[in-house]
């Protein structure tokens, strides 16, 4: 999936998780301070599937929170879920399909070569 479809189709998950989070918290007209929790629940499965990679819920919440922080920088007219798409493209986009490197043990770490 080329990166225009694959922006396209994160902009619109993004859109319709607004959508559903704003009708779990109709109440409160979509108020949520923990937001970011409730998206990553949200998502995850989905997300993981079209970026094609393992993020676990906390990395997800990481992840939200970064990028609203980035976002909050732009100018306002910048489309928050294009911004959205476009991190994430920016960052699985190259790698679909290629996980990364498990970590170094500390034993390996400070192994001599």
């Amino acid at each position: 999936m080329p990166n225009a479809t694959l922006r396209s189709e994160l902009s619109e998950f993004f859109m319709e998780t607004q959508r559903a989070h704003h009708r779990a918290y109709f109440d409160v007209d979509g108020f949520d301070l923990e937001w970011p929790i409730w998206y990553a629940d949200y998502m995850q499965a989905r997300l993981n599937g079209l970026i094609h990679t393992i993020c676990t819920r906390s990395e997800l919440v990481y992840l939200l929170v970064m990028v609203e922080k980035e976002r909050l920088g732009q100018p306002p007219d910048t489309p928050w879920a294009d911004y959205y798409a476009d991190f994430f493209v920016e960052r699985y986009g190259p790698m679909r399909g290629h996980m990364p490197a498990e970590p170094a043990s500390p034993s390996e770490e400070n192994s001599q070569p």
